[in-house]
């Protein structure tokens, strides 16, 4: 089943954060990761949630969304999102339809 890593991120520190971007689409090659949303615009249909940089990652399953996230693949990228920027993420479960 398809898992979904959903992230909000406030970038404090624009500059710093561009090298997390440049680092992070390599670290998700061997769980088999990629990007469905990165950065795009966003609107409000409802509710009071003010996003800031939204960004959504599909993995084949949440194990490996989680052994990405907690792997050694990606912690510099990880530690260099954690100086430039406040981040809430989640990892969710998808459906196969």
């Amino acid at each position: 089943m398809p898992a979904y890593i959903i992230v909000d991120i406030d970038v404090t520190d624009p500059a710093t954060y561009d090298e997390y971007k440049k680092l992070t689409p390599g670290s998700l090659v061997p769980f088999d990761g990629k990007f469905i949303v990165r950065g795009g615009e966003t609107e409000i249909l409802e509710g009071n949630w003010q996003p800031n940089r939204i960004v959504v990652l599909e993995f084949p399953t949440v194990e490996k969304a989680k052994a990405w996230w907690s792997s050694p693949e990606y912690e510099t990228a990880k530690g260099i999102r954690q100086k430039a920027s406040n981040t809430n993420m989640i990892v969710v479960d998808g459906f196969e339809g």
